[in-house]
C-alpha cells in the first residue's frame, strides 16, 4: 500500500513538473513572440534597406535571437540588444519597439532614420544604452523616465526645442549624455544636476542660450563637459572650479563675458580648457603651472584677456597646445617658452607681445622643441626684430609659420629652407628688405608663400617653380622688378597668385595662360604691357582677374567670354582699344566689371543685358558711343559708371542726352544689312550651290563605289579641305600594322596614324564580315553626322566601299580615362578627375538635351572617354548610340547591349533604352573614377556590386571606399578632401537608382559637380 501511494505521489509530481515546463515554455514563447511582433513593426517602417539585411535575415520563420543585429539572454530567450549601426537605413522608429521590455541596448547609430523618437522609447525601464547618433531624427524630448539608463547618446540629428526641465529625474545611474549637433533651444536645466553619477556632458553646437547653471558645481563625479558653439552668456560660475574629477571643459565660441573665477585656473585635474571666441576678460594667474599642474592643452584665444604671460607656464611640462591669439596681452615673450618640450602649437598673436632682444631670442628657444607643428605670432606690432638664423632649427616637424604684421625687419635668412617639411610660410606686413633667398627652391612641400607688404626687391627668382604643390603666392606690394618668370606656368597647383603693386615689366608670359585651374590672379599696379593673349580663355576656373593700372594695350579679346565662373574682373587705367566683346554676355557668373579710363569705343553690347548677378559696373572715361543699354542689371546703374564717355546717350536719370531715332548703331545696321544683301548673300548663295554639286556627284577618293561622309555636322574646318584615301590611310598606318594599334573593341581595331604632312589621327577600322560590327559604323555616321560639341570627339572623315569601313578620328594622346586610371603610376588627383567627369558630364548634356533629337550614347565606360593633350576628356564610340524621338517618351526597346557593370538594370533586363540609362552608366563610371574599382573587380562577387559597396560604407567608412591615391598630399587637406570625395560619390548613388524616374537628369549633373568643384577650391584656398 505505502509502496501505491509513493508511486502515485511520483507520478502526481512529474505530471505537475511537467505542467510547470510547458507553462514555462509557453511564456518563453509568448515573450519571443513579443520581441518578434515588434522587431517586425520596426522591420516595416524601414522604406530602404540597402543591404537588405532586415529583408533576408529577419524572418519569422527564423528563431528572433538569430536575427542579425540581435542579442538575447541565454535563459529567458528575451532581446536584450538591438545593434543594427551603419546599416544606411532609412525609415522611421515605431512606437511598438517599446514593447522590448527586456532590451538593455539598443544602437540604431549612423543611419538615415526620420521622424521623430517614440516616447515609448524613454519609458524603457530596462534600458542602459540608448544610441541614436548621426541621424535624421526631429522633434523634442519627451521626459527621461529611464530608471536603468546609463549612456545615452542622440548627437547630430535634428532635435529640437528645449529640454526637459525634469531631465534627470529618473536618470539615477546616467554616465554619458551626448545631444550635441541639434538644434535645442532655451536654458540648460538647473535640474542636470540630479544626474549625480554623470560623468560626459556634451551639448555643443546646438542654440542654447542663457545662462550656464551654477548647479552644474553638484555633478561630483563628471569629468568632461562640453557646451561650445552654443549662445550662452552671462559669467562663468566659480563653483565649475569646485569639480574634483572635471578634466576637459570646452567653452568655445558662446558669448560668455566677465572675469574668469580663480578657482578655474586652479584645477589640479584639468588637463585641457577652451575658452576660445567669448568677451572674457582678467589677467592669468602667476604660477599658473602650480595651479594646473597637469594641464595638455590652452586655449584663450579671441577674447580680452590683458597683462603678461606669466613665465611660469614654461614649467607645465605636459603642455601640448597653447593659444592665446585674439586677445590684449603685452610685454616679453618668455625666453624660457622652449621649456615646453612637448610642445606641438604655440598662438600668440594677435596681441601686443614684444621681444626681449632683438634677435627674437625666444626663436632661438622653441628650437627645443621637436614637436613643433604651428607657429602663429601674426599681428604683434611691437615684436620689432630680425628674423635669426637659428629660425632654421626649428622643428623638423614644423608645418606652418605665421608672423605677418610683426615689424621684423632684415632679410629672410637662407637656412629658412631647413624647415623641409613647410606648408605654409607668412611673412607679410613686415619690414624686410633685400631679395627672396633662391633657396626657397629646396621648399618641395610648400604649399602657401606670404611675402607682400615688405620692402623685397630684385627679380622674383626662377627657384620659386620648383615649388611644384604652391597653391598660393602672394608678393604684392614690394619692389620687385624685371618680368614675370615665364616657369610660373609650371605649377599647376597655383590657385591664387598676387603680384600687384609690384615694378614688373614686359608682357604677361604665354606659359601663364596655361594655368587652367588658377583661381585668383592680381597684377595690378605694375608696367606690364603688351596684348591680353587669346589664351586666356584656358582660365577655365578664374573667378576674380585684376589688371589695372598698367599699360596693357590693343583690343580686348573675344575669348574671354569662355570664363563662366568669373566673379570679379578690373581692367582699368590700361590703353586697351576696340570695342567691348559681344562675348561679354556669356560671362553668367560676373559681379564686379570696371573697365575704366581706357581707349574702349563703339557700342555696349546689349548680350551684357544676360549678366543678372553684375552689381558693379564701371565703363567711364572711355570712347563709347550709342544707346547704354536698359534690361537686366543696367536697371540699377547710375551716371557714375558711364561719366566720360561723349558720345553715349540714354534715359534721363542717367544724366545723359537721349537718344536720336536713328542712332549712329541703327545706321551701322543698316550698313551691314546692305551689304549683307547685295554681296555676301550672293556668295552664299553660290556656295551652297556648289556644295550641293559636290555632294551629288559624291567625291569618291576611297576606292571604287566608295562614298565619303562630308556633313559640315562631322568634319572640322580642315578635313573639309581634304579627302583621305585608302592608301593613305594605309601609309599612315604601315599597312595596319599591329604595333599601330591603340584600342580594340568589339566591332574593331583603332589604329594610331601619321599623315605624311606631321598630322596625327586615329584611325577606327570596322571589321568588314560582321553584320553588328557594320551597322554600328551606320549608326555612328548617322550620330556623329548631326552632333558637334567640346566633350566629343571629332570625326575627320570616313572611308567607305565594299571592302572597307573605316572612320577618321581626331588623335587623342593622353589615351583613355581607363588607361590613366588603372595605370600602375596613376598621377590623377581630385581636380584632374573631378575635371574629366565634368567634361563627361557636359558631353551627356548635349546628347540628352543639346537639340531637338535625344541622343542615348549607351556604353559610357572609362576606355570610351578619351583625353586631349590638356587631359581634356572626350566622349567617343557612338557605335550604338540610340536616337530617341521626344515623342516616345525618351524610351525605346533594343537587343543591343552594353558593358557589363556599367549597364542600367531597366537595359539588361528589359532591353529598354532611355536618357536615363546614360545616367546609370555615368554614376558608376563615377563611383569607378574616384574609388580605383572597377565594376568587375574580382571583389565584387554574388550579390555584392560597385554600387552597393559603395552605397553600404558610406558615409562611415569613406576611407575603405575612395582612391587612397587622393589622400596623397598636405595632411589639413584630407578633411577637404574627403568632404569632396563624399558630395561626389553621393552624386554617383543618386545617378544609379536603381529605378530610371529616381534618377537625376544630366543638366543636374553638370550643376552639382559644379558646385562640388567650387566648394572644393573653396575650402583648399580657405586652408591655405
Amino acid at each position: 500500500m505505502d509502496r501505491s501511494n509513493s508511486l502515485r505521489m511520483i507520478t502526481v509530481s512529474f505530471i505537475q513538473s511537467l505542467l510547470l515546463c510547458l507553462l514555462v515554455a509557453s511564456a518563453a514563447a509568448s515573450n519571443i513572440s513579443t520581441d518578434q511582433q515588434a522587431l517586425l513593426f520596426f522591420k516595416d517602417h524601414i522604406t530602404y534597406d540597402p543591404t537588405n539585411v532586415l529583408a533576408q535575415n529577419w524572418t519569422s520563420n527564423t528563431s528572433v535571437c538569430n536575427w542579425i543585429g540581435i542579442s538575447c539572454d541565454v535563459n529567458s530567450r528575451r532581446v536584450t540588444a538591438l545593434d543594427i549601426s551603419s546599416f544606411g537605413l532609412q525609415g522611421t522608429i515605431p512606437p511598438q519597439l517599446g514593447n522590448l521590455s527586456s532590451l538593455q541596448t539598443l544602437n540604431l547609430d549612423h543611419n538615415k532614420l526620420s521622424g521623430n523618437i517614440p516616447s515609448s522609447i524613454f519609458t524603457m525601464s530596462s534600458l542602459k544604452v540608448l544610441y541614436l547618433r548621426d541621424n535624421q531624427l526631429s522633434g523634442s524630448l519627451s521626459s527621461f523616465n529611464m530608471s536603468s539608463i546609463i549612456d545615452i547618446r542622440l548627437s547630430n540629428n535634428r532635435l529640437s526645442g528645449e529640454l526637459p526641465a525634469n531631465i534627470c529625474s529618473y536618470l539615477h545611474f546616467l554616465k554619458v549624455l551626448f545631444l550635441d549637433s541639434n538644434m535645442f533651444r532655451g536654458k540648460i536645466p538647473s535640474a542636470l544636476s540630479k544626474c549625480k553619477q554623470l560623468q560626459r556632458l556634451n551639448l555643443e553646437s546646438n542654440n542654447l542660450s542663457g545662462a550656464i547653471p551654477k548647479e552644474i558645481g553638484n555633478l561630483t563625479m563628471i569629468q568632461v563637459i562640453f557646451l561650445e558653439s552654443n549662445k550662452l552668456h552671462g559669467k562663468l560660475p566659480q563653483e565649475i572650479g569646485y569639480l574634483p574629477n572635471l578634466e576637459d571643459l570646452e567653452l568655445a565660441l558662446n558669448n560668455l563675458d566677465g572675469v574668469v573665477p580663480a578657482t578655474i585656473f586652479n584645477m589640479s585635474t584639468l588637463k585641457r580648457i577652451s575658452l576660445l571666441n567669448n568677451s572674457l576678460s582678467g589677467s592669468l594667474p602667476s604660477r599658473i603651472d602650480l595651479s594646473l599642474p597637469n594641464v595638455k592643452g590652452i586655449n584663450l584665444g579671441l577674447n580680452r584677456f590683458c597683462g603678461t604671460i606669466p613665465s611660469s607656464i614654461t614649467n607645465a611640462s605636459k603642455l601640448d597646445y597653447l593659444e592665446m591669439g585674439g586677445n590684449s596681452f603685452f610685454g616679453f615673450i618668455p625666453n624660457t617658452i622652449g621649456n615646453l618640450r612637448n610642445l606641438q602649437f604655440l598662438g600668440l598673436g594677435p596681441n601686443n607681445l614684444k621681444s626681449s632682444t632683438p634677435e627674437l631670442s625666444f626663436l632661438s628657444s622653441l628650437t627645443n622643441c621637436k614637436k613643433l607643428i604651428g607657429l602663429i605670432l601674426t599681428g604683434n606690432p611691437v615684436l620689432d626684430g630680425i628674423l635669426p638664423k637659428s629660425i632654421g632649427n626649428l622643428s623638423l616637424s614644423l608645418k606652418t609659420i605665421h608672423m605677418s604684421n610683426c615689424s621684423i625687419r632684415g632679410n629672410i635668412p637662407q637656412v629658412i629652407s631647413n624647415l623641409s617639411n613647410l606648408l605654409v610660410l607668412e611673412l607679410g606686413g613686415n619690414k624686410l628688405t633685400g631679395s627672396i633667398p633662391v633657396t626657397f627652391g629646396q621648399l618641395h612641400t610648400l604649399q602657401g608663400l606670404g611675402l607682400s607688404t615688405n620692402k623685397l626687391a630684385g627679380s622674383i627668382p626662377d627657384e620659386i617653380c620648383h615649388l611644384g604643390r604652391l597653391n598660393t603666392l602672394i608678393l604684392a606690394v614690394n619692389r620687385f622688378s624685371g618680368s614675370i618668370p615665364s616657369c610660373l606656368g609650371n605649377l599647376t597647383s597655383l590657385r591664387d597668385l598676387y603680384l600687384a603693386y609690384n615694378k614688373l615689366t614686359s608682357v604677361i608670359p604665354s606659359t601663364f595662360w596655361t594655368l587652367k585651374d588658377i583661381l585668383i590672379f592680381d597684377f595690378s599696379s605694375n608696367s606690364l604691357d603688351g596684348p591680353l593673349s587669346l589664351d586666356i580663355r584656358n582660365l577655365e576656373a578664374v573667378v576674380e582677374i585684376d589688371l589695372s593700372r598698367n599699360n596693357l594695350s590693343g583690343d580686348i579679346p573675344t575669348t574671354i567670354g569662355s570664363l563662366i565662373h568669373l566673379q570679379r574682373m578690373t581692367l582699368a587705367y590700361n590703353k586697351l582699344e576696340g570695342p567691348i566683346p559681344e562675348s561679354f554676355g556669356d560671362l553668367i557668373s560676373l559681379e564686379i566689371l570696371d573697365l575704366s579710363s581706357n581707349k574702349i569705343s563703339g557700342f555696349i553690347p546689349t548680350s551684357m543685358e544676360k549678366l543678372l548677378p553684375l552689381k558693379e559696373l564701371n565703363l567711364s572715361f572711355n570712347k563709347l558711343e550709342g544707346e547704354i543699354p536698359r534690361g537686366g542689371p543696367f536697371a540699377n546703374f547710375t551716371v557714375e559708371s558711364f561719366v566720360g564717355n561723349e558720345l553715349l546717350c540714354g534715359s534721363p536719370n542717367l544724366q545723359l542726352p537721349p537718344c536720336k531715332l536713328s542712332t549712329p548703331r541703327t545706321q551701322r545696321k543698316s550698313r551691314k544689312q546692305m551689304l549683307l544683301l547685295v554681296i555676301v548673300l550672293p556668295l552664299c548663295t553660290t556656295l551652297i550651290l556648289v556644295v550641293a554639286l559636290a555632294l551629288k556627284c559624291k567625291l569618291i577618293e576611297c576606292g571604287k563605289r566608295s562614298t565619303m561622309l562630308t556633313n559640315d555636322g562631322i568634319l572640322s574646318s580642315e578635313a573639309t579641305l581634304r579627302r583621305f584615301s585608302y592608301l593613305e590611310l594605309s601609309r599612315a598606318t604601315d599597312n595596319f600594322a599591329e604595333n599601330n594599334i591603340i584600342g580594340i573593341g568589339g566591332f574593331g581595331s583603332v589604329y594610331r596614324a601619321r599623315l605624311e604632312d606631321g598630322m596625327e589621327i586615329a584611325i577606327k577600322v570596322l571589321h568588314q564580315h560582321c553584320t553588328r560590327a557594320l551597322k554600328s559604323f551606320e549608326v555612328e555616321c548617322e550620330v556623329m553626322k548631326n552632333i558637334r560639341h567640346r566633350n566629343l570627339v571629332k570625326v575627320i572623315s570616313s572611308c567607305s566601299n565594299n571592302d572597307f569601313k573605316a572612320l577618321v578620328l581626331e588623335y587623342m594622346p593622353n589615351g583613355s580615362l581607363e588607361d590613366r586610371l588603372h595605370s600602375s603610376n596613376c598621377m590623377l588627383n581630385i581636380f584632374h578627375r573631378l575635371s574629366i567627369m565634368i567634361d563627361v558630364a557636359l558631353a551627356l548634356e548635349y546628347l540628352h538635351f543639346g537639340h531637338s533629337t535625344p541622343i542615348v550614347h549607351c556604353d559610357l565606360k572609362p576606355s570610351n572617354v578619351l583625353l586631349d593633350e590638356d587631359m581634356v576628356a572626350h566622349l567617343s564610340d557612338f557605335g550604338i548610340s540610340k536616337l530617341l524621338s521626344r515623342d516616345d517618351q525618351f524610351v525605346m526597346r533594343t537587343q543591343t547591349l552594353t558593358t557589363i557593370g556599367y549597364m542600367a538594370p531597366e537595359y539588361g533586363v528589359d532591353g529598354q533604352v532611355s536618357v536615363k540609362s546614360d545616367v546609370y552608366s555615368y554614376g558608376i563610371m563615377l563611383m569607378e573614377t574616384f574609388t580605383k574599382k572597377k565594376p568587375t573587380d574580382e571583389i565584387f562577387v554574388a550579390e555584392l556590386s560597385l554600387k552597393r559597396w559603395v552605397n553600404d560604407l558610406l558615409p562611415v567608412s569613406l576611407m575603405e571606399v575612395m582612391d587612397i591615391n587622393l589622400l596623397i598630399g598636405d595632411e589639413r587637406h584630407f578633411a577637404a578632401k574627403e568632404q569632396c570625395v563624399l558630395s561626389i560619390l553621393s552624386l554617383a548613388l543618386e545617378c544609379a537608382m536603381e529605378s530610371p524616374e529616381e534618377r537625376i537628369n544630366a543638366k543636374d549633373i553638370v550643376t552639382r559637380l559644379w558646385k562640388i568643384r567650387d566648394k572644393f577650391t573653396k575650402k583648399l584656398a580657405n586652408l591655405n
